[in-house]
């Protein structure tokens, strides 16, 4: 995997090769920070990755400048690993290992961007779930965003806050927003 834009543009990070991931593609990546850029301003968001794995995610908001960065993940593997890339690269990437959904149950921060990339073989209700908790617990600040990842055989878009996807070959980006009062 590499770093798309910022400070550590064009770096490649290799992971462990026994971590339970499955890292964003390069070319779904660059696509997804296009449309976060014409949205946010990095280095004024703060922002929560959830089912973080390697990281990959969070390198990238921390690259172009965020200084709030959020990883969660349950392995404790990927925690460390996070950990040491984010202690090599000098990123303010704070991380939990926790599983994801009682993390969102229980934690008192909230973000203007959330980030999930659960793995692809989940249920339509785990994605489902996750969007549940983030706006019951009112976990977005306002205009903010949460985006999932998930396969193109997966459908979300019935849920309440769904507002659209874009679609970079078996990925699709479900972009969820609180509603306009």
């Amino acid at each position: 995997m590499r770093i798309i834009s910022g400070k550590y543009k064009s770096k490649r990070i290799t992971a462990p090769k026994n971590l339970p991931v499955r890292p964003t593609t390069d070319m779904a990546k660059e696509s997804l920070f296009n449309i976060i850029n014409n949205v946010f301003y990095f280095d004024s968001i703060s922002v929560i990755d959830l089912f973080a794995g390697t990281g990959n995610i969070s390198y990238e908001f921390a690259s172009r400048g965020t200084e709030e960065v959020h990883a969660v993940d349950a392995h404790f593997s990927c925690i460390k690993f996070i950990n040491q890339i984010a202690n090599e690269l000098n990123f303010n990437i704070t991380t939990y290992k926790s599983d994801v959904y009682k993390f969102l149950e229980k934690t008192p921060l909230k973000a203007d961007l959330i980030f999930a990339d659960p793995p692809y073989d989940f249920k339509e209700e785990q994605f489902l779930k996750i969007a549940d908790l983030v706006f019951e617990r009112n976990l977005l600040n306002e205009e903010g965003i949460l985006i999932i990842e998930h396969s193109k055989h997966t459908d979300v878009s019935n849920h309440p806050r769904f507002s659209y996807q874009k679609k970079y070959g078996g990925s699709v980006f479900s972009f969820f927003e609180i509603e306009e009062q």
